[in-house]
């Protein structure tokens, strides 16, 4: 990013600019989206867009690395009980299914294999230790601590944005909602049960 907003009237602009391009990226993509559009719908132009990220592609980026925090502080795992972290991310998606779609454009577009961003912007240190140490205190079977991750998120996006057989939406039935979590909790611990 270039330049960060001093004012709180470039700090609401520069938020609004934010809160546009998540849904325009969500929607289109990074070849998709149109500054054009952003600029219209954040009421603000070209030029302080360009003045904050600094490009199209930097604007993303902010986006992106910020839904990456974004998860990893809203759903912070919890190694002992990766049952109810799949649970959680469950409903992160119903909440935010912006989110999964972000990181679903940067697969598509971006990273094609592989981890998704390059090691030195990776936000799974921290969910690799705790894994480690649930493995050690043996509430988790024995595996690469990188590869029971994947498959739980895996799991968890079973009815996400990102589904190819079905994508659940926040404004279902509760009970169904609750269907789905009871089934995703089991299968989750049966699948890392040590």
């Amino acid at each position: 990013m270039a330049e960060q907003p001093l004012t709180a009237r470039g700090a609401a602009t520069y938020q609004r600019i934010l809160d546009v391009a998540t849904q325009e990226f969500a929607a289109y993509g990074i070849a998709g989206a149109r500054v054009e559009r952003i600029v219209a719908a954040a009421r603000t132009n070209k030029a302080q867009l360009y003045a904050y990220f600094g490009s199209k592609e930097g604007l993303f980026d902010a986006i992106f690395f910020g839904s990456l925090d974004r998860i990893v502080n809203v759903v912070p795992i919890d190694a002992a009980d990766l049952a109810e972290w799949a649970v959680r991310l469950y409903d992160e998606y119903l909440r935010r299914p912006d989110l999964i779609r972000l990181a679903t454009w940067a697969r598509l577009e971006r990273r094609h294999e592989g981890h998704l961003v390059d090691d030195a912007d990776r936000r799974d240190d921290g969910k690799l230790r705790a894994i480690v140490e649930a493995q050690a205190a043996g509430s988790v079977r024995q595996g690469d601590p990188f590869d029971l991750m994947a498959m739980v998120i895996a799991m968890s996006m079973a009815w996400s944005p990102v589904s190819n057989v079905y994508a659940a939406t926040a404004q279902e039935p509760p009970e169904l909602h609750d269907r789905r979590r009871a089934l995703l909790r089991e299968s989750v611990r049966r699948a890392v049960a040590p």
